[in-house]
């Protein structure tokens, strides 16, 4: 959420670059932008299929599910405690620990990979400072944003230094004296 703005973002969890992102006002619901963003963040993966759609419950709906399983991939996605009640599910609690299948448990913690993607978008990369108005410019923003994220990241591997793509201050050389 960007000062009235909702970033919806889909990103590989295992390299933590974004994939898809779809920016609407904030209070256009989640479930609504998911199709489109999952349609978004699949077609870009044309190498390697998609196995699984990790989200948080605000995506929890009959529809996101089955436009998942149409992808050809599996939700893993917890149930609110209304829905599928009596049924061996994932949930999370209020303490935000996970229940359900130790399988789909492990699957839902690389969910913590968007977290840090939208993290390292508000620190380093200038998402938090917001500064201006209107859906278009507010896009705008957003894509360069993640334009300097996809750069350092792409600097990394032209340098020879994957392990360096989540990495935003390795390339500013910064020395902290004391």
């Amino acid at each position: 959420m960007t000062l009235g703005y909702g970033v919806h973002l889909a990103a590989d969890t295992k390299s933590e670059m974004p994939l898809a992102v779809i920016l609407e006002p904030a209070n256009v619901n989640e479930k609504k932008v998911a199709p489109t963003l999952l349609k978004k963040a699949i077609r870009r993966r044309r190498k390697r299929r998609v196995r699984h759609v990790v989200a948080d419950s605000q995506y929890s709906s009959q529809a996101v599910r089955e436009e998942v399983k149409r992808l050809d991939a599996k939700p893993v996605i917890p149930y609110p405690r209304n829905q599928a009640k009596g049924r061996r599910v994932l949930r999370v609690d209020r303490k935000f620990r996970s229940h359900g299948p130790p399988s789909l448990r492990r699957l839902y913690r690389k969910r913590s990979a968007i977290e840090r993607v939208v993290s390292r978008l508000e620190t380093y990369f200038g998402l938090r400072q917001l500064r201006t108005r209107g859906l278009r410019n507010v896009l705008s923003h957003v894509l360069l944003c993640l334009t300097a994220l996809l750069a350092n990241a792409l600097s990394a591997i032209k340098q020879g230094l994957p392990h360096k793509i989540r990495s935003p201050i390795h390339f500013t050389k910064l020395t902290w004296r004391r």
